[in-house]
């Protein structure tokens, strides 16, 4: 071989190297950004001309789904009842990334490009069929979901149940709500407006509040910091609280009132199970300043507090759903300590949050992780995989839990008993939190569970900015949820 023979030899095999590398880079190292590129409409054909999977109820019922259309895409995205589902299934949209609900959390598997599908995949290829993604099966039940969602109504609000013994969410409403067909037209323009319409503003529709908008819960709290007084071994349901007419709050000269005449108690004193029963805010704020932010604290993080909780999926499966860390001030001032003893101040939650604390004292004390899906299946209907449920601790004793349900009970027999159903005893605790100057606008709230001696579905209801109480504005709600999941 001559010279210029070798040098052009040689000039071809590093040409062959440098494709070599870019086509490896461009495959391997490269393919996730490039596929995730808004330009890159090869991938968006991809994305869209997948046959992707559907997202069921617990009973079958179809939520979201694929179906075949003559247009350039081959699958249209669809939802039935759209806006009743929304704060679960999330959207799934021609030039918006899914970015919440199961859409979102499931997006490998729906779209079939999860390692657990790898199988699946080769099968297809082998077999020249095209690839189709995996089922969600969840645990909303959807008769719960439409009455918690027909008794929101309008109303900016939340509502969530859980099953108790298994962390089920078994109905998750936020209202107002909006319809994700909207963002899964193949119109380009049409989804683009829908999208910026719907996401404008603070108040915008898509925003879950029963997972990602933070209230003040109110006397819902009362339930912690009673759980926190009892398990000091110092409080019993009959042991007499420092209450009154009125508590000043400490270092300053704001007079703190209660809502009922009742919760004053007699000579100054009220006992702790009567200051559940008529939510005294003296007594609360009082127990509160005795018990120290540090010790309350603790008890609301044991229950959840402080922390993002990851509702469902992980990195593998797609973006994880998870509920906006819910909060108790610690390092305050006396007076804050006492206006955040009472759900007020500082205290933030969120309806899911509330939810847990009900399924905790309703479950002897052990809470219990939240959880959307029940299983997941590939288009031959094999399960690849199944949701067991997940304890996040042992917060307070049997025993605490007990006397929790035994004051939670007082609520509705002592004090609101058209929240009562035939049969069946239920334990709850109201709230009523301002939320702006004066009396007029406040967040009315409902925490509980049924039956209380056999406790099977735990809830929670938020109503925003109402003129009602929370007994009002959100223990009807509470009562027609249990009503229809006890199927009373």
């Amino acid at each position: 071989m001559n010279k210029y023979l070798r040098q052009l030899f040689t000039a071809v095999v590093c040409l062959f190297v440098v494709l070599g590398l870019s086509s490896s880079i461009i495959m391997a190292i490269r393919a996730n950004s490039l596929n995730s590129d808004t330009r890159n409409a090869r991938a968006l054909y991809h994305q869209l001309g997948a046959y992707r999977g559907a997202i069921l109820a617990s009973d079958g019922t179809v939520m979201a789904q694929s179906e075949p259309v003559n247009d350039a895409f081959k699958y249209q995205r669809t939802y039935s009842n759209g806006p009743l589902y929304a704060p679960v299934t999330g959207f799934f949209s021609i030039n918006q990334t899914a970015d919440r609900g199961l859409e979102a959390s499931r997006n490998m598997l729906l779209s079939g490009e999860a390692d657990s599908l790898i199988w699946q995949r080769a099968k297809a290829m082998l077999t020249g069929s095209s690839n189709q993604g995996a089922s969600i099966e969840t645990s909303i039940d959807p008769k719960l979901q439409q009455v918690a969602y027909d008794q929101l109504s309008s109303r900016d609000g939340a509502a969530v149940a859980i099953e108790v013994k298994t962390g089920r969410i078994l109905a998750m409403v936020s209202t107002p709500s909006y319809d994700p067909n909207q963002l899964a037209t193949h119109d380009t323009d049409s989804a683009s407006k829908a999208y910026n319409d719907l996401a404008a503003g603070e108040n915008s529709p898509m925003i879950n509040r029963a997972t990602s908008q933070l209230y003040p819960p109110g006397s819902t709290f009362k339930t912690i910091v009673a759980a926190t007084a009892l398990e000091t071994g110092n409080y019993q349901t009959d042991t007499e609280i420092p209450a009154g007419a009125t508590y000043t709050l400490p270092g300053t000269s704001t007079q703190l009132p209660n809502a009922e005449v009742q919760g004053n108690g007699t000579d100054g004193k009220i006992t702790l199970q009567n200051a559940i029963a008529y939510s005294s805010n003296t007594a609360f704020a009082q127990l509160g300043v005795a018990l120290g932010d540090d010790q309350v604290n603790d008890m609301a993080t044991s229950l959840g507090f402080n922390s993002t909780i990851t509702i469902d999926g992980t990195t593998s499966t797609g973006t994880p759903m998870t509920a906006t860390a819910s909060s108790f001030p610690t390092d305050v001032t006396e007076d804050k300590v006492a206006l955040a003893s009472i759900g007020q101040g500082d205290t933030k939650a969120t309806p899911l949050q509330m939810a847990m604390v009900a399924q905790a004292i309703a479950n002897d004390g052990k809470l219990l992780r939240p959880t959307l899906v029940d299983r997941v299946r590939a288009s031959d209907l094999s399960v690849i995989s199944q949701t067991n449920p997940q304890t996040m601790g042992r917060v307070f004793s049997k025993d605490t839990a007990d006397k929790l349900t035994t004051m939670m009970e007082s609520v509705i027999t002592q004090t609101y008993p058209s929240l009562a159903i035939n049969g069946i005893s239920i334990a709850a605790k109201t709230g009523t939190a301002q939320i702006g100057e004066g009396n007029s606008s406040i967040d009315g709230w409902i925490i509980g569970f049924a039956p209380a001696d056999d406790p099977q579905i735990a809830v929670a209801v938020m109503v925003h900015n109402t003129d009602l109480l929370g007994s009002l504005a959100a223990g009807p709600i509470m009562r027609a949820m249990i009503q229809e999941a006890l199927q009373q």
